[in-house]
């Protein structure tokens, strides 16, 4: 059995004994009236209750969902950190074809079971899962965020995840070529959708050559007509290898970077919105030894959970921004820290987060 990267699925010596391990707590979740099958995982409470967003996800198995979900909740505890966030992290997978069994019912019932952590757990939007689905689950749950402004949230949190990875795309640049500008630099988009698609627009508006692939060809073709400029390739493996080819944002799903990929990357720089870019460890001194700088994807993308974490305290998108904006300035410090230690930036960024726990442990 393996999980969704292909690497085996233990997932009791991952919670218990492994160094990605380490978990405070998961709650498997079932409603047989809605079908509802989940995960929670709660990776830690150091700084403040775990903030994540759900995944709603037509896994294999059950036992590829519970390895997704202490993945996606250790890297929560590292981007909450980085962004300077009071909140812990976690992560919620449904395991299904969200197309096909999503229901009221369904939400309804796994609001209940993110309730019944009394406010350990905040939960979200994430791959799968819409603001309208947090509208439902916010009907048994306050502690839910990503809703609609209709409804006391703040909408869409994809508008200031974008702007944070093109902030780390901007810092990549400025510590690389000594320039922030992003003009006429050719950087390569796997997955338009949610992200993607806002990614494209500050790109362009700077004058950058953007280049796109998606799994789902009626977006792709969306967004070439809105945007002629944009040019479109048949796949991941086609982008990867696009001649001169400046930077590459993986901007879909896990595992983007991996013994196959790595080797074959024309781009200079790595900065993408996906969470879990990196298949296994060992894969951030593949991409140095390579002279490929890249930007921690949970320190770039952090935009959407610093928007999600305001919405608690009533959401102000200006202040949201502007702290979005500071993802430029935590990544040069990366990049710097990084030099300085003589380590990749994701070794220099996970010594940072788990210096802000670790203190966070000893005031407690």
């Amino acid at each position: 059995m393996t999980d969704v990267n292909g690497a085996p699925a233990d997932v009791l010596h991952t919670l218990f004994h492994s160094d990605q391990g380490g978990h405070e707590q998961v709650v498997l979740c079932q409603d047989r009236a809605s079908g509802l099958k989940a995960v929670i995982a709660l990776h830690s409470t150091d700084l403040g209750p775990a903030l994540g967003g759900t995944r709603f996800y037509p896994y294999a198995n059950e036992a590829e969902a519970v390895a997704d979900a202490l993945n996606l909740a250790r890297g929560m505890s590292y981007k909450n950190a980085m962004a300077g966030l009071d909140h812990g992290g976690g992560k919620a997978v449904i395991i299904g074809d969200p197309e096909q069994i999503k229901s009221e019912e369904l939400l309804l019932a796994y609001g209940r079971f993110v309730a019944s952590l009394g406010g350990r757990y905040v939960t979200a939007c994430d791959v799968g899962t819409y603001v309208a689905d947090m509208d439902v689950v916010a009907r048994e749950c306050r502690w839910t965020t990503g809703r609609s402004p209709e409804n006391g949230g703040a909408g869409d949190s994809s508008v200031l995840t974008s702007y944070g990875v093109y902030q780390g795309m901007r810092a990549a640049a400025q510590h690389l070529w000594g320039d922030p500008t992003l003009r006429d630099r050719t950087v390569g988009i796997a997955g338009v959708g949610k992200v993607g698609h806002h990614l494209v627009e500050h790109l362009l508006a700077e004058g950058a050559h953007v280049v796109v692939t998606d799994v789902r060809k009626d977006v792709v073709r969306a967004l070439t007509e809105r945007h002629p400029s944009v040019v479109a390739v048949a796949d991941t493996d086609a982008l990867i290898r696009v001649e001169n080819l400046d930077i590459y944002a993986p901007c879909a799903l896990g595992g983007a970077l991996n013994d196959e990929t790595v080797p074959a990357l024309t781009a200079k720089v790595v900065c993408g919105a996906a969470n879990n870019q990196l298949a296994h460890p060992g894969v951030e001194k593949d991409l140095a030894d390579r002279g490929i700088l890249y930007a921690p994807d949970y320190v770039v993308n952090a935009g959407g959970v610093i928007q999600v974490a305001d919405e608690l305290h009533g959401f102000d998108f200006d202040r949201c921004k502007a702290k979005a904006s500071k993802i430029y300035d935590t990544t040069l410090a990366i990049f710097a820290r990084a030099k300085e230690d003589g380590i990749p930036p994701a070794a220099a960024a996970d010594r940072i987060a788990e210096q802000r726990m670790a203190e966070a442990r000893t005031r407690r």
